[in-house]
């Protein structure tokens, strides 16, 4: 298996539990938007506890870029990336498919689940080619959406946003159900990814197919 060792440029705060992590990027190392890494810390207790990270940045930029979720209830690879710092060594790994761009489509997320979607979304937008696409992103909360301005920035509209355990004016609330498909959605013959927590993955991937979507035209991560 092809490593790198590199070091964290900048580590910026996304929401209260999430990381941006600019890192340097291995000359020649290329991915596709949607694709991910094995990551870990270049430390003799961490080296070996390698998790896996999707890209965030676009290809074409100079350094790679990381948006994820610290959990601190454990002692866990998340947690020491939380106190990571500029200078710090981490282990990257071979790119694998993660989740593939196959077509216009509505996107489905839940949680930190929305992070093989953001350079997916990125490209699209960049490239001219974000319209007849939709997000929709369940949170618990308000203060857990990652990424809102950006988001609605480059998908207007087309972003749709739906928590689970507050109640809001300004956004829907409830759970990603067959009703509320069935409200959002007027088309179940185009693509669907979906990506989050695997309960959720299951219950709306088998939703959609009730609805009428082809099987083959679902994508979510294997």
């Amino acid at each position: 298996m092809e490593t790198h060792i590199v070091k964290i440029i900048s580590v910026e705060p996304v929401t209260h539990n999430v990381r941006r992590f600019k890192i340097e990027k291995p000359e020649g190392y290329k991915f596709e938007s949607g694709q991910a890494t094995e990551v870990s810390l270049n430390t003799p207790e961490l080296k070996d506890e390698a998790r896996p990270f999707t890209f965030t940045a676009l290809n074409e930029w100079p350094n790679l870029e990381f948006t994820i979720k610290i959990y601190d209830d454990h002692n866990g690879v998340t947690h020491a990336l939380g106190e990571a710092k500029p200078g710090d060594e981490i282990i990257i790994r071979d790119v694998w498919g993660a989740i593939e761009y196959k077509g216009e489509g509505v996107f489905i997320a839940g949680g930190a689940g929305v992070t093989p979607f953001i350079a997916i979304i990125r490209q699209l937008y960049k490239d001219n080619k974000i319209n007849g696409n939709k997000l929709i992103f369940s949170n618990k909360t308000s203060k857990d959406i990652i990424l809102k301005d950006e988001f609605t920035k480059m998908l207007g509209d087309n972003f749709i946003n739906i928590l689970t355990a507050e109640k809001s004016s300004d956004f829907e609330n409830g759970h990603v159900d067959e009703s509320f498909l069935k409200e959002k959605i007027d088309d179940f013959s185009q693509h669907f990814y979906i990506c989050g927590p695997p309960p959720m993955v299951k219950a709306v991937t088998e939703t959609l197919t009730v609805l009428g979507a082809d099987p083959e035209a679902v994508v979510f991560e294997k």
